[in-house]
């Protein structure tokens, strides 16, 4: 993985964006640390994988007592 300076990043975009078209993952470092703090890579990358939904199904519950209403005392613990 390449990395550019926030600097050099914003000067070279132009001949930075071929590398990243081609399915290069480009580094984006700020100030002297020079540790990565983003990251630029092809959109086809970019897409979240999906989660399991209910994974915990069958492993909790709860117990509502009473109507389900209770005083702003009650919900603070005073």
């Amino acid at each position: 993985m390449r990395t550019y300076t926030v600097s050099e990043f914003t000067a070279d975009f132009k001949k930075i964006l071929p590398f990243v078209q081609k399915g290069e993952k480009i580094g984006i470092s700020y100030r002297k640390a020079n540790k990565p703090v983003a990251m630029l890579m092809p959109f086809k990358e970019s897409k979240v994988p999906s989660r399991k939904i209910g994974i915990l199904e069958g492993k909790a519950h709860f117990k509502e007592f009473g109507n389900g209403k209770i005083t702003e005392e009650e919900f603070l613990g005073l």
